[in-house]
């Protein structure tokens, strides 16, 4: 069994293809910008198995043909590792295109599922939220040492990866800390992707309904030329 948040049956921005998205409930982590606070607590949603959420993605499966699947993204996913590997294996099974959505802030070394769910995985999106370690407990309130082992991990295991980075005005824009991530970048070997999301302030009226202080009030989305230079950065070379 797993917490549902909810379904989208046609995501076009969560791996490639026309994807089924799965959202999980539940997250440890309390990001900044995060636009998906109805996604933190971790008894909320609705609980299903793996063989319904499988039997339900399959319904789209026509829209699957021209290299979509499944992604199942959050809350934070590895939450919910034992479901995921059910899911992976039912969906493998059946020949469709496994997708994970995370922030790797679950990931343990010594935990042998995630040999499991290495192989299970076509695709990690993964969302490196800053370079810097006090930055990133600023951030996210949580360690970035999990993040970056796990990108590690998944780059030993032979695991492709497409890395996202939210850009943030005066929080995760600056020179230096997109160079050290790019640094960091050039240590792995199955990078096929580095995308860079621009913020956004569209969850401030969720944290309005659910009675929370938005945490980057009055923070206006990037310039475009700050975008277009944490792209050059961020995407030089190999990742271009």
């Amino acid at each position: 069994m797993a917490r549902i948040h909810s379904f989208e049956s046609f995501g076009t921005v969560d791996g490639p293809g026309i994807r089924f998205v799965v959202f999980l409930q539940g997250c440890p982590m309390r990001c900044k910008y995060c636009h998906n606070p109805d996604t933190w607590d971790v008894v909320a949603g609705r609980e299903l198995t793996a063989e319904e959420v499988c039997a339900e993605a399959l319904k789209y499966r026509s829209y699957f043909t021209g290299g979509g699947g499944v992604t199942v993204s959050g809350g934070e996913p590895l939450l919910q590792i034992d479901f995921l590997i059910e899911l992976f294996a039912l969906l493998k099974a059946r020949g469709v295109h496994t997708c994970l959505d995370t922030s790797g802030i679950c990931f343990r070394k010594d935990d042998y599922r995630y040999l499991r769910l290495a192989e299970l995985c076509d695709l990690v999106l993964l969302d490196l939220k800053h370079s810097g370690e006090a930055e990133h407990v600023s951030l996210t309130g949580r360690s970035g040492e999990a993040p970056r082992a796990f990108a590690t991990f998944l780059s030993e295991r032979g695991t492709p990866v497409w890395i996202r980075h939210v850009l943030v005005p005066g929080v995760t824009d600056g020179e230096d800390q997109l160079t050290e991530l790019r640094k960091f970048l050039d240590t792995l070997s199955t990078v096929e992707k580095v995308e860079v999301l621009p913020y956004h302030s569209l969850g401030v009226e969720k944290y309005r309904a659910m009675g929370i202080s938005y945490p980057l009030e009055g923070v206006l989305p990037p310039e475009r030329e700050i975008i277009e230079r944490a792209k050059r950065i961020l995407r030089a070379g190999k990742y271009a």
